[in-house]
């Protein structure tokens, strides 16, 4: 028997691929600024500290997490079309809000605070995405086209940095349109260059984007937004073997601890190198966004040599060996030195060719009553801020350690990400994974809240020392969770004897 016609599988894989469009665009809206958040925000407001910082990239997970029920509800009952519109358009609209978040003469930073929440919150589409894609996918289909979501979503992660790097040959100063009261610099112009995108993503939707729905031999439904959730509860019951659910929390914990890891990474790079280095905010975001892109093609390579790598080993070894790559490289990057970072201020009193920057980015975001900068100073404060006490006394980490935990995170991250997905994928079976699928996302949404925050309040109150090693003991922690579990993480089939190992 026909399951369908030749007309109706390609615009099925035509809105599925719209699908995956909107997934890349929704991790590109998250990763274009994540380089530049914190030397913007020291721009448009002196009063902002690291701390805060761990709060504006966790409020774009927050959106989500409040964000990804209310449409995933919505799509269930209207035409899944108005909510991937409408929460695209909201994304659209927060990014053209960052872009003049310069322009209040006071608060600059809850403007930003609010501006990359809505951002999150219009991202909350992936839940529409995620449901749409199951239900318009036979079993067959259905892994293979998740994985495919996933895969979108990463290289959106990848190349928003990529995209950084690339408009920070503008500069800070850029070109100003008076009227419109906007700077185009390289803070403003990759939100606006998402903006762009997002426009272009409604069009398509409403060019392109058909309702589909089929079974799960990939019949055609005649009904749309009919036999919800429901369904699953009874497909679930005739399949004939139950879940283990202890392997299923089990990966939800170690996925929520990759992606803390990898987000921790992520928001501390700008300022450790900052502090490290003396690097300027030009600096820092240019050269990370270029380490960013290596690590992106690093992951890239990765994910090509691990399908072929796991065939031979299986995928619960390899998921150990990218853990403790994971925990090397950050155990590398605690400071093992006696050389301490140079000091903001002994930098301004002591440098007699200072660097120099736009005037209008003069004020430091510290308040010593001794060192009082004259109102025509043009230097860009660099160094590790005596206001973070363990400047005085916590040794700099040097560049090669940084460059060489770069190299081995770059390389144990996307490993682990693959294969927790390779593994919760199989442990479900044949049964429809939506559901689940959801938890795991909410599991990553929570590690994207907690790894910033978490990483922004110990680097700022306490040093690198004590931040990294406590991402080493989580990691620790998880691969110990793994040994635990680890003859539990086998397919749904090999568990009920219907196939061998």
């Amino acid at each position: 028997d026909v399951v369908e016609s030749q007309e109706h599988y390609k615009s099925r894989w035509r809105s599925i691929w719209i699908m995956y469009l909107t997934m890349f665009l929704s991790s590109v809206g998250f990763s274009i600024v994540i380089m530049s958040v914190w030397p913007y925000l020291q721009k448009i407001d002196p009063t902002a500290d690291a701390s805060f910082l761990g709060w504006i990239i966790a409020s774009y997970s927050i959106g989500q997490m409040v964000a990804s029920p209310l449409f995933g509800l919505w799509s269930n009952y209207r035409p899944r079309r108005e909510p991937l519109v409408i929460s695209t358009a909201i994304s659209v609209a927060a990014n053209c809000l960052y872009a003049y978040v310069h322009v209040p003469h006071a608060h600059n930073k809850y403007y930003m605070l609010t501006a990359r929440a809505l951002v999150g919150f219009g991202a909350g589409n992936v839940a529409v995405v995620r449901s749409y894609i199951a239900g318009a996918t036979s079993l067959t289909e259905r892994t293979s086209a998740m994985a495919n979501t996933s895969a979108c979503q990463a290289v959106g992660f990848i190349l928003g940095p990529v995209f950084q790097t690339c408009f920070t040959l503008i500069g800070e100063e850029g070109v100003t349109w008076k009227f419109l009261f906007l700077q185009l610099n390289m803070y403003t112009t990759p939100v606006l260059f998402g903006a762009l995108l997002g426009v272009i993503n409604i069009i398509l939707i409403f060019a392109i984007f058909r309702e589909h729905r089929v079974d799960d031999m990939g019949r055609q439904y005649t009904s749309i937004n009919s036999d919800g959730e429901g369904s699953d509860v009874l497909d679930q019951n005739t399949e004939g073997g139950s879940i283990d659910h202890v392997a299923v929390v089990a990966l939800n914990i170690l996925f929520f601890v990759i992606l803390f890891v990898f987000a921790v990474f992520e928001t501390i790079a700008t300022p450790l190198t900052m502090d490290m280095y003396s690097w300027t905010r030009k600096e820092a975001v240019f050269y990370n966004g270029i380490i960013l892109s290596v690590i992106g093609i690093e992951s890239v390579i990765v994910f090509m040599v691990v399908k072929t790598l796991s065939k031979k080993t299986g995928e619960r070894a390899i998921l150990h060996a990218g853990l403790l790559i994971v925990l090397v490289g950050f155990f590398i990057l605690l400071p093992w030195g006696k050389k301490l970072p140079n000091i903001q201020w002994q930098e301004i009193k002591n440098n007699s060719i200072p660097r120099t920057a736009p005037s209008e980015m003069l004020a430091p975001y510290w308040s010593l009553p001794e060192l009082q900068l004259p109102a025509n100073h043009t230097a860009e404060p660099v160094g590790c801020p005596v206001t973070q006490s363990w400047c005085l006394n916590t040794p700099m980490i040097y560049l090669a350690q940084y460059i060489s935990s770069d190299v081995l995170i770059g390389l144990g991250y996307p490993v682990c990400n693959v294969m927790s997905y390779t593994l919760y994928s199989k442990v479900l079976g044949p049964k429809p994974q939506g559901v689940y699928m959801g938890w795991l996302t909410a599991s990553g949404s929570g590690a994207r809240i907690l790894g910033p925050v978490f990483v922004s309040q110990i680097y700022t109150h306490l040093g690198p020392r004590w931040a990294f090693s406590l991402i080493c003991g989580v990691v620790v922690v998880s691969l110990l969770l793994l040994e635990i579990v680890y003859k539990r993480l086998i397919a749904f089939s090999v568990r009920y004897g219907r196939m061998q190992e």
